[in-house]
């Protein structure tokens, strides 16, 4: 007797729901425009045309020129709150520090350094006699930043 009579409300529901639902759709399509005249209708296979006439669009946005300053500090503002953390300053040194550090403990000994400092020199020592002439020094310098070219827009 109950599931006959949760049945019978179920059924009730959903035709009151449908009945609302078909009488709002009703209440949109009454207010939509009427259709076009047959003469008024574009063709659909017609292209469009692509002259624009006198028509103008919006003007593009101005490119902000930084400073050297600014650039400087972007390049550590990763996240571009306009903040520098401790962590962004020093992001750009971690990989030099990974480089150096060998065993991988976080820690730079000596020990490590030195053998960096030691395997640059002997790649330098061109000769093996354990001292550097100017020309084997001058290529311990660091090398120069390529500069990218100018945009030759």
């Amino acid at each position: 007797m109950r599931q006959a009579l949760a049945g019978g409300l179920a059924a009730l529901a959903l035709a009151g729901v449908g009945l609302f639902w078909w009488q709002g759709r009703a209440e949109v399509e009454t207010g939509a425009p009427p259709p076009l005249p047959e003469e008024a209708r574009p063709d659909p296979a017609a292209l469009p045309i692509a002259d624009p006439g006198a028509m103008k669009g919006p003007a593009p946005p101005e490119v902000s020129e930084l400073t050297r300053e600014e650039q400087r500090f972007f390049r550590y503002d990763r996240n571009r709150d306009r903040l520098i953390t401790r962590d962004e300053m020093l992001s750009t040194r971690s990989d030099g520090f990974r480089a150096l550090d060998v065993d991988g403990n976080n820690l730079l000994t000596f020990e490590e350094w030195a053998v960096t400092t030691v395997d640059r020199f002997e790649g330098a020592d061109k000769d093996g006699n354990g001292r550097l002439t100017p020309r084997e020094f001058a290529t311990t310098a660091p090398r120069p930043v390529a500069k990218k070219p100018a945009c030759k827009c």
